[in-house]
């Protein structure tokens, strides 16, 4: 039974694969929206540029997010990925767990949501007031409940150091 349900964190694997997928649909759309502004560099204002590369800078962003999701969530609920002694291996893999993982989530999900709201505030005279204010408070909760979560891992960092100095 015990090798059954260690085991069964290969279901997980697909899932993976799909946001690999999902990350190309992500490069699709990046080119995509660079083919528009380019082609219609002469016709757009400073304000629709800006507005485009801070929408390109937002698919970088969500892409980055996918790749510590996959590579990330992999290494720590699948399999080890044995690459330290890969030249290209990402700094912050070798001491990812599930709660460094989680605070780099929310940190980059903190950051997308500033390029939303950055986008939000630009465009600001075409959009209702409360769409603003709720953005603002959308942004908010993803502060608060990411400091929480870092302090929560804090705490649990602390008594695991405790609980190893008293043994």
């Amino acid at each position: 039974m015990e090798k059954f349900i260690f085991w069964s964190r290969w279901i997980q694997a697909p899932l993976y694969l799909g946001l690999i997928v999902a990350q190309g649909v992500y490069v699709y759309h990046f080119f995509h929206e660079l083919l528009h502004l380019v082609l219609h560099v002469g016709s757009l204002t400073e304000v629709d540029v800006m507005l485009i590369v801070l929408g390109l800078i937002d698919v970088v962003m969500i892409a980055n997010l996918l790749i510590m999701v996959i590579i990330g969530g992999y290494e720590t609920f699948v399999s080890r990925l044995n690459l330290e002694n890969h030249p290209d291996q990402p700094e912050w893999l070798s001491h990812v767990n599930a709660g460094v993982l989680k605070i780099k989530l929310s940190t980059a999900i903190i950051s997308i949501s500033s390029i939303h709201l950055l986008k939000t505030f630009i465009n600001a005279g075409n959009l209702p007031e409360h769409t603003i204010q709720w953005q603002v408070i959308i942004h908010l909760v993803f502060i608060i409940s990411a400091m929480a979560m870092a302090y929560t891992d804090r705490l649990m960092n602390q008594s695991v150091h405790l609980a190893k100095g008293n043994h």
